[in-house]
C-alpha cells in the first residue's frame, strides 16, 4: 500500500525539521560554551582554567581569525607578551586594591604590584540559540585575595545572524558591589578588551611598522588614539591577505561616555571608563577612581562588528550613528 500524499508531506516536513538548525547554535559543555552562526564556528566562551573568563577565538568575515591565539594556543610567529590578554574579555586592574586584570604568569615571576583577584563563573542565567540571535548570560563573582567578594557581575553576550561579510554582537556587563563599597582604581589596565590578530597590528615586534591601522570617532589615528575619548574606535588590518576590521562602539548611555581608549599599536584594543590620571598626567592622581556603593549596580553596553575592509570602506561612523539611535 502506498502512503497517502498527506503522509508523504508530513514525512518530508519531519525530515527537514530534523536536518534544520537554528541560525545561531549555542551549546553548553563542561568547560566552555560553543557558538556557531550560519553553521560556522564563531567563538567559544571559556569559563574555567584562567583568572578571568573570556571568549576565544573570534571569527570574522570569511572565517578570518581576528584575535591572537596565545596564550590559549602556541602559534608560531606570535608574540608572547601579556599572557592575560585572552582574546576578548572584561576585567579591571584595580578593584578594592586587588588586580583583576593581570595573572600570575604576567608578572614574570616577580611579586605583583597589587595582589591578584579572580573573576569566577557562578552560574548561567541563559544559554540559548535562535533563528535571529543567540545569548550567553553568565553570573560571576569577583573574588579578592582574602576570599571576599568585591563584586558580582552579570555578562550578557548576544550575537546576531547575518551575512558572512560581517558579524555583529553586543556585550553588556552589570556590576553590583558586595557588602562594602567597590572602588575601581584609576589605572590604564582595563577594561572591555580585545587582543587582535597579530597580522592586524599597527606595529609589529621590535617596533617594525605593521599593516594595521586604528581610527577613532574624532579622527585620531594609530598611536594618537591611545588615552583619548571617543565614541568608537575601529582597528583594521590584514588577515589571510584580506583587510578586515573590528568596530568597537561605546554606548551613549554608559557612565563617563565617551570612554577613554587603552588602544595600543601592538594589538590591545580596550575601552576603559575608570582611567583619567593614568592616561593624562595633567589630571590629579586618582581622578578616575569610581566608587560603587555597597549593593548598588552599574551597567556598561558595547557593540562590536567584525567587518570587511577598513573603517572608511565599512562606513563605521554611519553604523555607530545607527547604533546610538537604537531604542
Amino acid at each position: 500500500m502506498r502512503p497517502s500524499r498527506s503522509l508523504v508531506s508530513l514525512f518530508g516536513i519531519m525530515a527537514l525539521a530534523a536536518g534544520a538548525h537554528a541560525a545561531v547554535e549555542i551549546k553548553e559543555l563542561p568547560d566552555k560554551v560553543t557558538v556557531e552562526v550560519g553553521g560556522k564556528p564563531f567563538t567559544e566562551y571559556h569559563f574555567t582554567g584562567a583568572s578571568h573568563v573570556y571568549f576565544y577565538p573570534l571569527y570574522g568575515p570569511g572565517g578570518a581569525k581576528m584575535t591572537r591565539d596565545w596564550p590559549m594556543q602556541d602559534t608560531p610567529g606570535e608574540s608572547h607578551d601579556h599572557p592575560h590578554h585572552r582574546s576578548f574579555w572584561f576585567s579591571h586592574g584595580i578593584v578594592n586594591g586587588a588586580d583583576f586584570w593581570g595573572e600570575v604568569a604576567s608578572t614574570g615571576g616577580k611579586p605583583p604590584k597589587n595582589p591578584l583577584g579572580q573573576i569566577v563563573h557562578e552560574k548561567f542565567l541563559k544559554v540559548q540559540g535562535g533563528e535571529k540571535e543567540g545569548i550567553i548570560q553568565d553570573q560571576l563573582k569577583w573574588v579578592e585575595p582574602d576570599g571576599s567578594t568585591a563584586l558580582t557581575s552579570v555578562q550578557t553576550f548576544k550575537v546576531y545572524d547575518g551575512p558572512d561579510t560581517e558579524r555583529v554582537f553586543d556585550f553588556e556587563v552589570s556590576l553590583t558591589a558586595g557588602e562594602k563599597d567597590a572602588v575601581f582604581g584609576d589605572t590604564k589596565e582595563g577594561s572591555m578588551a580585545i587582543r587582535i590578530a597579530e597580522s592586524m597590528r599597527v606595529a609589529q615586534p621590535n617596533k617594525k611598522p605593521g599593516e594595521g591601522h586604528m581610527i577613532d570617532s574624532a579622527g585620531d589615528t594609530d598611536t594618537q588614539v591611545w588615552g583619548k575619548r571617543a565614541d568608537w574606535v575601529d582597528y583594521s588590518g590584514p588577515v589571510n591577505g584580506k583587510i578586515v576590521g573590528i568596530s568597537f562602539f561605546d554606548h551613549p548611555s554608559n557612565p563617563r561616555h565617551p570612554t577613554r581608549w587603552h588602544a595600543r599599536d601592538y594589538g590591545l584594543f580596550a575601552a576603559n571608563p575608570f582611567c583619567e590620571h593614568d592616561m593624562d598626567k595633567t589630571l590629579p592622581v586618582g581622578a578616575g577612581n569610581f566608587t560603587l556603593a555597597a549593593g548598588k549596580s552599574i551597567t556598561f553596553k558595547y557593540r562590536f562588528i567584525l567587518h570587511e575592509g577598513d573603517a572608511a570602506q565599512y562606513k563605521t561612523a554611519e553604523h555607530y550613528a545607527a547604533y546610538a539611535a537604537e531604542k
